[in-house]
């Protein structure tokens, strides 16, 4: 949600399923005055407002609750009412007079709103090889009527632009995935602007070091981010002149998860890391704002605030709060009157005292490295020799599990079951060298550290070591099907979702390959060895399987594509172990939006957990 920069109204995006649309509210009374709905079941994706009166949006498809949604290329402007609804950029040419608004495979993205300005937005357009020149490109956009005007180009091709205090183009941060071998390796290269063009100021490549701007607020402070490649990185400042660095802040275990700014925009409040629950450090407890954070922060306890969205005064704060039973609200605080008053919350109809606990917790891998995890424990159960369900995170090389309201790990925890989440290594949060030891290790070492978790919820009593099981979404199912292969006897069931299980065929079928970005990410974590793929492949090793299995994808992936799932249920029948279920759902991509599909999934997945783990299909009782 965000409040206009004048405070009379509040834009909201609302979750439709496969689509989600903008809803705009006299801020007063929470009157609906307009629902946003684009065409073609495309969504509502980033939204801005670029005047009192004014959204900006654009539009992404939805592929899936696995898959981060796409970008279509389009942006679109509307006043709060409704009115003046129209394309500033989009596929096609209409007619002559909105020729400028065109795109062909260029893509944008919003920079700055400009405080100051009700008229102009600043953009950036990146540009891959075509007629205008392959690189990066800052532009001022009218709101109203499109039009751009150029304010300077990027130095070389794959490149972010930061501005400085006049909204003008000051470093760019350019990347490369590839080294002098054509194969994947992350580099990076900071270029400060000025009157003679571009300079060089740091490159990852001789220096070590990746280095990059955060924002340059109204007074002139420019805030960066810088990492050695290994340890999580540090925050702090950059000096224009010098491009030297100084340090404010960095955590010895997590990476910054959160950066929190002062409603005037001129300083960075606070930071968050998230090795285990989100810990908050005020960097600045001079500013008046840092007060305001500290009491909202003691009136919430136990759990999570942000300022997500404040008006240009700063009088009117939009404050979010989530912990791990509470889904998510939103309260609007005012300055004049010191109180918060509740605006909304996510899931409205469950009882936040009827939700499980999340227990963060940290161990030791059999290599000795330090693995966090989360485990979810049944609200009014005693904790100890529960049935359990291991349920690894998608990925596996960046995403990571949070501490927070997690729908699945609630339906099940409210079935009877603990519900176990490890950040493995190759998760990201934990710094770039963890992050990095995921390469080569998609059977190995994340498959180790997945089973070391099991066993640390056994050993602690938490768990029943006769009850355990394991479920989870592409990685999750590839971990589904690998980790009883490596763990034989730990898992009495396996339920594998929108999955990957054929190595091989990743560098054939799919979205991933269709690029050689792709292609070159594929072989660092997978090597060029079709020998180590047949053995890293669970479809390849089906007869190893010896528990019962379920699987379910969807029909229209591009991630997962539903052939992965087909091999694995053919080399489990030829094994002998016929799955006792195989969803392929039409109409589904990488992961399931439709309600209907969702029921029957749920449905039959918690009836095969009963089957098999003693737990319950059907919700507690109160």
């Amino acid at each position: 949600m965000k409040i206009s920069p004048n405070g009379e109204y509040l834009a909201v995006t609302v979750d439709r399923g496969n689509q989600d649309v903008l809803t705009v509210m006299r801020t007063r009374d929470l009157a609906i005055l307009k629902v946003n709905q684009l065409p073609e079941e495309k969504s509502i994706g980033s939204f801005y407002w670029v005047s009192p009166t004014r959204l900006m949006f654009n539009a992404v498809r939805k592929m899936g609750g696995y898959a981060q949604p796409f970008s279509t290329g389009e942006w679109f402007a509307v006043n709060a009412d409704g009115t003046q609804a129209r394309p500033l950029i989009f596929y096609g040419t209409r007619d002559a007079s909105q020729r400028s608004k065109t795109v062909g495979a260029e893509s944008f993205s919003l920079l700055d709103t400009l405080r100051n300005d009700d008229q102009n937005v600043v953009m950036q357009v990146y540009y891959p090889r075509s007629s205008e020149g392959a690189g990066t490109e800052i532009v001022r956009m009218d709101v109203l009527s499109g039009r751009r005007t150029s304010l300077g180009r990027a130095p070389k091709e794959n490149c972010s632009i930061s501005l400085d205090s006049a909204k003008l183009p000051r470093f760019a941060v350019c990347s490369s995935s590839t080294n002098e071998d054509g194969e994947y390796d992350e580099r990076t290269e900071l270029y400060r602007k000025d009157e003679s063009g571009w300079t060089l100021v740091n490159a990852s490549k001789t220096g070590g070091k990746h280095l990059q701007v955060i924002r340059t607020t109204s007074t002139g402070v420019v805030y960066a981010d810088q990492d050695d490649g290994k340890n999580p990185s540090a925050v702090g400042t950059l000096d224009t002149a010098t491009g030297s660095f100084t340090p404010l802040f960095q955590e010895k275990v997590a990476d910054i998860s959160n950066y929190i700014w002062s409603t005037d925009d001129a300083t960075l409040l606070a930071v968050a890391t998230e090795a285990g629950a989100p810990v908050v450090k005020l960097l600045d407890e001079s500013h008046p704002d840092a007060e305001l954070y500290a009491s909202l922060a003691s009136a919430f306890p136990g759990q999570m605030i942000d300022f997500s969205s404040y008006t240009q005064d700063g009088k009117k704060i939009v404050v979010s709060v989530y912990s791990d039973s509470n889904p998510g609200e939103l309260y609007l605080y005012d300055r004049d009157t010191g109180k918060a008053r509740f605006l909304m919350g996510r899931y409205p109809k469950l009882d936040k005292a009827r939700m499980a606990t999340v227990k963060p917790f940290s161990f030791s891998a059999r290599d000795g490295r330090l693995i966090h995890g989360y485990l979810t424990l049944p609200r009014g159960s005693s904790g100890k020799n529960l049935p359990l369900i291991v349920n690894p995170h998608g990925g596996p090389i960046g995403p990571r599990d949070n501490w927070g309201f997690n729908p699945e790990a609630q339906l099940f925890a409210n079935r009877g079951y603990a519900v176990l989440q490890v950040n493995y290594r190759g998760s990201s949060g934990y710094g770039r060298g963890f992050q990095d030891a995921g390469h080569m290790q998609w059977a190995q070492g994340i498959q180790n550290d997945i089973i070391d978790a099991a066993q640390w919820t056994i050993q602690n009593g938490y768990v029943d070591r006769n009850r355990v099981c394991i479920y989870g979404g592409s990685f999750g199912g590839y971990s589904a099907m690998m980790a009883p292969i490596r763990a034989p006897g730990l898992f009495k069931c396996a339920f594998g979702y929108v999955g990957v299980y054929d190595v091989d065929m990743m560098f054939k079928k799919g979205d991933i390959p269709q690029r050689e970005s792709g292609l070159r990410y594929l072989r660092r974590t997978h090597g060029t060895d079709p020998a180590a793929w047949a053995q890293n492949s669970p479809a390849r090793r089906a007869a190893e399987i010896k528990i019962p299995v379920f699987l379910a994808a969807g029909a229209r992936d591009m991630r997962a594509p539903p052939e992965q799932t087909e091999a694995m249920e053919k080399a489990l029948v030829a094994a002998g172990n016929k799955p006792e279920g195989v969803i392929i759902q039409s109409g589904e991509m990488h992961g399931y939006y439709d309600v209907k599909n969702r029921v029957e999934l749920y449905t039959r997945m918690l009836d095969f957990f009963a089957r098999h783990l003693g737990g319950n299909a059907s919700p507690a009782a109160p």
